[in-house]
C-alpha cells in the first residue's frame, strides 16, 4: 500500500481471522450494520527480539480517500491473538493503547461503506523491536513514522463489505 511503511527485510507473519478468510466477506457483526465489534485476528510466531505489535486497519475505497478503522499499538510481543469485541478504551489491560480512527473515536470503528460496490479494508500487522513512544489517540500517521526503522515483519488480513 503507498505510504505504508514497508522495509524490504521485513520477515512476513501470517494474520487470520476465524470470522472470515482472506479476500472474502466480512460478517455484519463486525460492521456498522451490525454490533460493530473488532473481529478475532491471530498470527504466527514473529521474529525474536519482537517486543511489540502495531495494528492497522483501513479502507483504501472510501471516497475521500483512505479511511482508518483501527489503530492498536504496543500490543506485548508475546501476543498471539486478539479476542473478538476488543475494548474501545485509550488503554487495554495488557498495556496496549489504541488511537483515533477517522470517525474520531478511540479503538475499532467497523466497516460502514456508503451502499454501492463493496470495498476493501486492509488489517495490517506489524513486529516491532520495541515499544512505540506515544500516547493513546495516536493517529494511523504518527503510529507509521514511529515504527520506521523499527518493523521486524508484517503480515495482513484482507476482508471485503459493501451494502
Amino acid at each position: 500500500m503507498p505510504g505504508s511503511p514497508k522495509p524490504a527485510s521485513a520477515a512476513k507473519l501470517t494474520l487470520s481471522s476465524s470470522a472470515f478468510a482472506s479476500g472474502e466477506k466480512i460478517p455484519p457483526k463486525f460492521t456498522c450494520s451490525g454490533a460493530d465489534v473488532s473481529p478475532p485476528l491471530e498470527w504466527s510466531a514473529p521474529p525474536a527480539g519482537t517486543r511489540s505489535f502495531a495494528l492497522i486497519a483501513d479502507d483504501p475505497d472510501a471516497p475521500g480517500g483512505t479511511w482508518v478503522h483501527w489503530v492498536l499499538f504496543d500490543l506485548p510481543g508475546n501476543a498471539r491473538a486478539l479476542e473478538p469485541g476488543v475494548e474501545k478504551q485509550p488503554e487495554l489491560a495488557s498495556g496496549a493503547r489504541q488511537g483515533r480512527n477517522d470517525f474520531g473515536k478511540t479503538g475499532y470503528g467497523g466497516p460502514c461503506p456508503p451502499p454501492g460496490k463493496p470495498h476493501r479494508y486492509f488489517f495490517k500487522l506489524y513486529a516491532l523491536d520495541a515499544k512505540l513512544a506515544l500516547k493513546s489517540g495516536a493517529t494511523k500517521a504518527a503510529v507509521e513514522k514511529a515504527m520506521q526503522g523499527h518493523i521486524l515483519a508484517q503480515g495482513e488480513l484482507l476482508g471485503r463489505f459493501g451494502r
